[in-house]
């Protein structure tokens, strides 16, 4: 049985208002939608019929015609059977959530929720949203799973909540609107905003290897790499700064590569948001150069390493620290 169904709910939780209006707070998922969690109310359209039904019916009794009888009673029964069309649209449907990829802070977060048709009948007209973005509408035709993406304005660094957002129907006839108050535990993990531009790592050191240093070796040309402070100017490819392009310096495999600590104490005189960026755009550089790099915190070291997973663990170390 779904948690939270209808017999789970004491009397009291039945008539809260919070419930018609925040749903039943935050939950692990899957999350099945029963009589306890939807609610259905009328449309401004669905308002207006009624209003113009209420005439009809006055007309009808007024000029005591048994075929406006007829057909207001049967305009009205059509009106009364898409309430349980209504709330069937959405009676049964599973959520949960998906994955939600790291994002920097300043843009916008997405998170994965996945909608389950448990039956073979198909369901139209499915709308979500929430505060920060327009409705999402999907259709789920049969029994099977659709992915939607919510988003979220990822303001600042840390984690960031998915939040309570809406789930919402006005099939078949938009006359009746039935929705479910939701807020699975859906978390993005958003790592610092990094600085545009600024003074790049300055505490390298050497190691014999066999794969060249990137640039300070002497042997065979390897390719370009962008300027770097301390660089040979016999390395400077000009012609390139003579057409004010980007200042670019040779590379040539050597016998030794380059190894940096990115250190938190290399950054005296700043706040805690502006060195974190600022160790965040190192990282983006030091991985973006191929380099091997390792990253000190207050209480915290991650060794020398290099690739697309310890660039992560680096970020997500910025994205948590306290």
């Amino acid at each position: 049985m779904p948690p939270f169904s209808m017999q789970t709910l004491t009397l009291r939780d039945r008539f809260r208002l919070q419930r018609f209006t925040r749903g039943l707070g935050v939950e692990s998922g899957p999350v099945h939608l029963d009589r306890s969690r939807i609610f259905i109310l009328p449309t401004a359209s669905g308002l207006l019929f009624a209003c113009m039904l209420l005439v009809m019916l006055f007309g009808a009794i007024n000029y005591n015609n048994s075929m406006a009888h007829l057909f207001t009673f049967l305009v009205g029964s059509m009106a009364m059977v898409s309430i349980l069309h209504t709330y069937r649209n959405l009676a049964g449907l599973g959520f949960s959530a998906g994955r939600s990829k790291p994002v920097f802070a300043g843009s916008r977060a997405g998170f994965e929720i996945l909608v389950n048709n448990p039956g073979a009948s198909p369901r139209y007209g499915i709308r979500l949203h929430s505060a920060e973005q327009p409705a999402v509408s999907i259709d789920l035709e049969g029994s099977h799973t659709v992915t939607a993406t919510l988003y979220r304005d990822a303001r600042q660094r840390g984690v960031l909540p998915l939040g309570r957002w809406t789930v919402s129907t006005r099939y078949p006839l938009g006359l009746l609107r039935a929705w479910a108050h939701l807020e699975l535990r859906a978390e993005c993990l958003v790592y610092p905003h990094p600085v545009n531009e600024g003074p790049i790592a300055q505490s390298p050191a050497y190691k014999p290897h066999q794969t060249g240093d990137r640039g300070r070796g002497v042997d065979d040309f390897a390719g370009f790499r962008p300027y770097r402070p301390g660089d040979s100017p016999r390395h400077v490819l000009w012609k390139a700064a003579a057409r004010e392009q980007a200042l670019l310096v040779k590379q040539f495999g050597g016998d030794r590569a380059d190894e940096v600590w990115l250190d938190w104490e290399a950054l005296p005189g700043m706040d805690t948001e502006a060195r974190l960026s600022r160790l965040c755009r190192w990282v983006l550089d030091a991985h973006r150069n191929q380099q091997a790099y390792g990253l000190r915190l207050p209480g915290l070291e991650i060794g020398i390493a290099s690739g697309n997973r310890h660039k992560h663990r680096c970020l997500e170390a910025l994205a948590h620290f306290t």
